[in-house]
């Protein structure tokens, strides 16, 4: 699992495009990587809505922003342009940034287990290093953004 102080992975995955991402594009600035679970459901889009609200903000501030989960790039899409996102998505559906993040497990809603992803964000520095991460109970998904910024 990547945490605090390790290195991030140069190859993060493919966007909503199918557009390789890699961390040295953010080379320079701050990457808030964070993982959802879902494309279009209640809390995913009021943490994606609050990050693009913020979006001018953070670059402002020299951060950059990907989102990460394990919808295909068509679903990735259609959340991007409904919710008007300015910012790219991973389609991270064979797991591997989930796995190596260690962000994929079980989980369990009203009594019933399943597997997803567990909520979390990780600030990788201008080095690629992992400097802050936000675990599930942390985060705050209509004012994520205000975390990050330490506001």
């Amino acid at each position: 699992m990547i945490g605090i102080g390790t290195k991030a992975p140069e190859y993060l995955g493919r966007d909503e495009n199918g557009n390789e991402i890699r961390l040295q594009d953010f080379a320079g600035k701050k990457l808030v990587l964070y993982f959802y679970p879902k494309d279009s459901t209640p809390g995913c889009t009021q943490e994606a809505c609050n990050l693009r609200d913020n979006y001018e903000r953070m670059l402002a501030k020299g951060y950059a922003v990907v989102g990460v989960s394990v919808q295909d790039e068509k679903s990735h899409k259609r959340f991007i342009e409904k919710n008007n996102l300015p910012f790219p998505l991973i389609a991270d559906t064979d797991m591997t940034l989930n796995n190596a993040f260690g962000v994929w497990g079980e989980k369990s809603m009203y009594g019933r287990k399943y597997m997803g992803t567990f909520r979390t964000t990780f600030i990788i520095d201008e080095e690629g290093k992992v400097e802050q991460v936000f675990g599930p109970k942390e985060i705050k998904v209509k004012a994520h953004a205000e975390q990050i910024l330490g506001e």
